[in-house]
């Protein structure tokens, strides 16, 4: 566990790029923690120099400061929380009438008081505003924004009594402090410095404190956020009343500098320039915010003098800046290093964790031991709009039991597990966790009560290291989540068992790798730490095993039974062999009602679930045509093909080819690097070397659909099918962007699509998120063929489905190939291997084998000797 990590392959022995280690675990050092307060201080010793330098005065300077610290407390919605406000100014403006306001009642010639009193209405104010507004999300709470903003304006334009209307509230005085007279450009400067100072400060103990970062992981995943026990909505108002304080506290500042505040401060206008600040600056940067304000002033003032239209040119460089450099002025200069030092390259991340070997599970995870009834579910039922998805259901979960759920796509196991873990509420029926009623509860709430879950679709912080995805969890359990003060860092029990539970998933080595960089199968295992982490007293799976290679499964299975020896586990699962090897209880759904429950064996000969479920075993395959020529140009073929994703070399000159009508499987591991293949080719990941050519042509290099609209088809993993749209309408979308001529190959009208795929045309006015699992990948495939195709690429096209499902897409695909040549990525051996007419298997990002499918199907020693990795 204190091992350094180190890399494997070429470069191994030396030490992988992190922060610092303590004791073995990353640690944010001294000068880390410091910089940006060093960085900010210098900064605000040289900017009168530098405006000075440009024929700018000290006054300049101070609006520079008050501006920033306005700009950086619209940052903690959008760049720390995600929240997008369009109407920031009226923070800005009612900060600055509520300070003007006290000094010209109660406090004539100071400063001091009326700020401070000021900052306490724009909190009270926020908290009422913000109880509001956060009630809706995305656009509509940017809209909402916008409207308050609106309001803010017409109120101070019009209400000629207290705001002074369109002549603004004059006759400020900056007053003294102490002996300085804040009259003096100057002294008013140092004050606002040091003012600006203060707030980077608070800023950098918000940053680094676990408050800031669940703020961090609301902006990259709210739902998983409130699956780890965090309010969300009361987070999400704590950043709203500290960012409005904030910006209300710079246009205070603004309002003195000037001695006026006019409705001008609360405009709409200012707030476009307040998110143009950020942007330019830096959204996810601490100091990103003061050097967009220094841009825009300078930008501003300098501009000006030359065009009357400079807000014009000053947008330009804006939308400049969101197209060439989204991370800013920061992100340019990121750009500059890596030009000048070349971060060096890794090989993919999961081929340099260390292996899960059966670790116990570790003592600050076990709960204490129970008996008797864990959870128990009676008589839930659940509809979405007509739709009846759960019916009537009851399962029971006993202490240190694995209890299976399964049955077909579509049963409604996954709205099962929904309703239990609190995603949504029940419309009639009991939950029960422990004896206490959970029935309606928030999923914050039921965290809390000791109930985790992982997903069916991997749900991480993507841009989020893995230690800070599961470090999340486990601060959640120590409830130090609102903690804003304090570094995360010197909370030394939570990292301590962050570095546990690292260890045992297996994941040392690579800590440091952001959830969005690993493969699948390192995706999953993270998803099942952020679950363990918890310390749950009951855990539910979803499809744990779905997309992982045969070596993976049998790890994520050995896991399973380690955790179940003391947290009971509720599992739904498709790998029906293993799911009942490891299961005490089994309840069978079929169309959203419960078909039997009781042990594995009697389940697997139930001629019901046999007739639904588990099908009659791999269909024969009828449309194989005997061996091509050798002496054919192959469709495709792919030759020294090299990719990277930042700095980690992900193919590693990669050759293949495909003939006409032919099916070739890629397989491999985890991590291998055979979805970014698939990539490659459809043009969704560049390729940095190496040739790709379709029937001749050159299209490496070439744009995504441009690809698309020469014949390649591409199904990614996941589907992702158009969830608010029809399936009539996913259909249409796949055919508007590409020929439909016949010219680059098979047409699919709709009425082929009828034909291979009745249950669509069933289904063709029905959304496309109210389909089964199963439906949901027919209608990818379908999609993908919706126009001239001559290559079609499936990644993971049997995952998560039932067997009678996948036997129906095994049927599709043999008779695909009379029509078009398939090049499939897909764990299961069996199927993918009688399926196959030919192998290409990659480790590493390199091609280390390639055959005929036939001896790898019939002959397991061969297949051992070459695929498990």
């Amino acid at each position: 566990m204190t091992s350094t990590p180190v890399r494997t392959g070429p470069l191994q022995g030396k030490p992988l790029p992190s922060e610092p280690l303590q004791n073995g675990l990353p640690h944010a050092g001294p000068w880390q923690t410091l910089r940006p307060l060093l960085i900010g201080a210098a900064g605000l010793v040289l900017l009168p120099l530098a405006l000075s330098a440009l024929g700018l005065t000290l006054n300049t300077a101070a609006a520079v400061v008050a501006l920033a610290i306005a700009a950086t407390g619209l940052n903690i919605m959008v760049g720390y929380t995600g929240l997008t406000s369009f109407g920031h100014a009226a923070w800005f403006g009612i900060g600055a009438y509520a300070a003007a306001l006290c000094q010209k009642a109660w406090f004539p010639d100071q400063i001091l008081l009326p700020i401070l009193l000021a900052l306490v209405f724009v909190a009270a104010a926020a908290l009422v505003a913000g109880a509001l507004i956060l009630r809706r999300r995305g656009v509509y709470f940017s809209l909402l924004t916008l409207a308050l903003c609106a309001l803010t304006y017409s109120v101070a334009f019009r209400w000629t009594a207290v705001t002074g209307g369109e002549d603004g509230l004059g006759g400020l005085t900056r007053g003294t402090l102490g002996p300085v007279d804040l009259d003096d450009p100057l002294a008013f400067y140092v004050m606002a410095a040091l003012v600006g100072l203060g707030v980077l400060y608070v800023m950098l103990r918000v940053e680094r404190s676990p408050f800031g970062h669940v703020l961090m992981a609301i902006r990259e995943n709210q739902l998983r956020a409130s699956f780890q026990g965090y309010p969300v909505d009361r987070y999400k108002l704590a950043a709203f009343v500290l960012s409005a304080v904030m910006t209300g506290l710079g246009g205070a500042l603004t309002g003195f500098q000037h001695y006026i505040v006019s409705a001008q401060s609360v405009s709409v206008t200012l707030s476009g320039e307040m998110l143009a600040m950020v942007v330019i600056g830096g959204m996810h940067n601490i100091l990103g915010p003061a050097l967009g304000a220094f841009f825009y002033i300078v930008f501003r003032e300098l501009f000006s003098i030359w065009t009357a239209n400079w807000l014009l040119w000053f947008g330009l460089v804006f939308v400049g800046f969101v197209i060439l450099s989204p991370g800013g002025l920061v992100g340019v200069w990121a750009q500059i290093r890596r030009r000048w030092r070349k971060d060096p390259t890794d090989s993919a991340a999961m081929s340099r964790r260390r292996i899960y070997q059966g670790l116990p599970l570790p003592a600050f995870l076990q709960p204490e031991p129970g008996a008797g009834t864990v959870l128990e579910v009676a008589g839930v039922s659940k509809s979405f709009g007509g739709i009846r998805a759960v019916r009537d259901n009851s399962l029971t979960v006993r202490a240190g039991e694995i209890h299976a759920l399964i049955g077909p796509n579509g049963a409604g196991k996954t709205t099962t597990f929904n309703l239990i873990s609190g995603m949504f509420p029940p419309d009639a029926g009991s939950i029960r966790l422990h004896g206490a009623d959970i029935h309606g509860r928030p999923a914050h709430a039921i965290v809390g009560l000791g109930m985790a879950r992982s997903f069916q679709i991997t749900s991480l912080f993507n841009g989020l290291t893995i230690f800070e995805n599961l470090r999340l969890s486990v601060q959640a359990k120590h409830g130090c989540g609102f903690d804003a003060w304090r570094d995360i860092d010197r909370y030394d029990r939570v990292r301590q068992e962050t570095a546990e539970l690292v260890r045992f998933l297996g994941l040392e080595g690579i800590e440091e790798v952001k959830g969005g960089d690993l493969s699948y199968g390192g995706q999953r295992l993270v998803d099942l730490g952020i679950a363990l982490a918890l310390k749950p007293r009951i855990l539910l799976l979803d499809e744990p095993l779905a997309g992982l290679a045969a070596a993976e499964r049998e790890r994520v299975c050995a896991l399973i039974r380690t955790v179940s020896a003391s947290i009971p586990v509720l599992i739904v699962e498709h790998d029906i062999d293993r799911v009942l090897s490891f299961s005490r209880t089994v309840t069978v759904m079929n169309q959203g009602e419960v078909l039997m429950s009781a042990g594995p064996e009697a389940v697997r000969a139930d001629p019901q679930v046999q007739a639904i479920y588990t099908g009659t075993g791999t269909p024969q395959v009828t449309g194989r045509v005997a061996g091509r020529s050798a002496d054919s140009a192959p469709l495709l073929r792919v030759e020294g093909l090299n990719t990277f994703y930042g700095k980690s070399h992900i193919l590693n000159d990669a050759s293949l080819d495909i003939g006409r009508g032919e099916i070739v499987a890629l397989l491999g591991r985890n991590g291998a690097g055979k979805s970014t293949f698939l990539k490659a080719l459809a043009g969704l990941v560049p390729a940095t070397s190496g040739r790709i050519t379709l029937d001749g042509r050159e299209i490496a290099g070439m744009a995504a659909p441009d690809i698309a609209r020469l014949g390649i088809g591409y199904v990614p993993q996941g589907r992702g099918i158009f969830a608010g749209m029809t399936v009539a309408d996913n259909l249409a979308l796949g055919r508007l962007g590409r020929k439909t001529d016949g010219s680059t190959g098979t047409v699919w009208s709709e009425e082929r699509i009828h034909d291979m795929f009745p249950a669509l045309w069933e289904r063709r006015n029905t959304h496309a998120d109210h389909l089964s699992g199963g439906e949901q990948q027919m209608l990818a495939v379908a999609r993908a063929l919706s126009a001239n195709v001559r290559l079609l690429l499936l990644d993971e096209p049997f995952e998560g489905l039932a067997p009678a499902v996948i036997e129906q897409l095994f049927t599709v695909f043999d008779r695909l190939r009379a029509d078009v040549s398939i090049l499939i990525v897909e764990h299961n051996l069996d199927l993918v291997l009688a399926l196959a007419d030919r192998v290409f298997a990659l480790e590493r990002g390199a091609v280390f084998h390639s055959g005929p499918a036939d001896a790898l199907l019939t002959n397991l020693d061969y297949r051992r000797e070459i695929l498990w990795l």
